[in-house]
């Protein structure tokens, strides 16, 4: 098979993932909803957990196809583009506000979570019950929401977002509407994962390259759009506050949900060349954004170029680094 078709099916399987794990949620909601549990309990699992799907079902299913180089790939290279790409394009719109409520504890929850994820990488494989800390860690993380939430603490812009699951569009209505699009995610997420898999690592073996930099690269960004569509959408409605929790809150999730269950469902291997470099790229860019985080600064426009120039310097890195330059 060409290559160019392995990268029109590899695309169709990341479409189908964002879309299969976009109806889950809304058919997902629309039941929690309908069986009365409260709004904030739907948005901080349902809703939240849900969004993670497309990269978790990726990430799975590459461990349980002997890719973990993919697996791992899809999660840090999320992880990468959300900092550099989805707050940079957006910053270069508006300049983005940091001194929004719970900006910083997100911003230090990811860093901290990028941390952990590279101590558990140092020997090379992250085992079983390391995956079962991650994905503890994940469910700790969302019950310190709730706890905040309930004690009547100011929610950060993004989980306020999570939680006004009364006003979200396109719920379905009727029983049969919510039964179809819950059938429709459930068979489309694992159908997509497995078109991303599979011509994934066919395009890795045609070019001569590693499953991890396809991961790092097209999976990474293909699953990181929906990151970048709201961020981009919440600039052009001035809230640039938004676009900042919706970045980092998906890499906590990308870390302790994902690689959790990753880890946990199979030997998770972890290249070199992530030790190396990619994890440094990682952790150096949320110490960046923490910084700004911290003093409350603006991300103008020329810190939101500076962080699109950072991304295309790893892309450079990357490519470099597996001798296509």
């Amino acid at each position: 098979m060409p290559i160019l078709v392995h990268f029109l099916w590899l695309a169709a399987g990341v479409f189908i993932l964002l879309f299969s794990g976009d109806i889950l949620v809304r058919g997902s909601a629309a039941l929690a909803r309908r069986w009365g549990v409260p709004s904030l309990i739907i948005g901080l699992t349902v809703v939240a957990l849900g969004t993670s799907a497309p990269e978790m079902v990726v990430s799975v299913g590459a461990v349980l196809k002997g890719a973990p180089g993919l697996a791992m790939g899809n999660i840090v290279g999320s992880n990468i583009a959300n900092m550099l790409l989805v707050l940079g394009v957006p910053a270069m719109i508006v300049p983005i506000a940091t001194n929004a409520p719970g900006t910083g504890r997100n911003v230090m929850f990811a860093l901290m979570a990028s941390i952990i994820l590279t101590v558990m990488s140092l020997n090379g494989v992250i085992s079983f019950w390391q995956g079962a800390v991650l994905f503890s860690l994940i469910i700790i993380y969302l019950v310190y929401l709730f706890t905040q939430a309930r004690a009547g603490m100011e929610m950060a812009a993004d989980i306020q977002e999570l939680a006004d699951v009364d006003h979200m569009q396109g719920l379905p209505s009727s029983n049969i509407k919510i039964a179809l699009f819950i059938l429709v995610g459930i068979v489309g997420l694992p159908f997509g994962g497995h078109l991303v898999g599979t011509h994934g690592v066919a395009i890795a073996e045609l070019m001569h390259v590693s499953t991890a930099i396809i991961g790092l690269t097209i999976v990474a960004v293909g699953t990181s759009l929906p990151e970048l569509a709201t961020s981009v959408i919440a600039a052009l409605r001035r809230h640039g506050d938004l676009a900042v929790g919706n970045a980092f809150g998906s890499n906590i999730f990308n870390v302790f949900a994902v690689g959790g269950a990753s880890a946990m469902a199979g030997k998770l291997s972890v290249p070199p060349s992530f030790i190396q470099y990619d994890f440094w790229v990682m952790i150096g860019a949320g110490v960046l954004l923490g910084g700004f985080a911290l003093a409350k600064l603006k991300i103008g426009r020329l810190a939101g170029l500076l962080l699109l120039v950072a991304y295309g310097a790893y892309l450079f890195g990357l490519m470099a680094q597996e001798g296509l330059l």
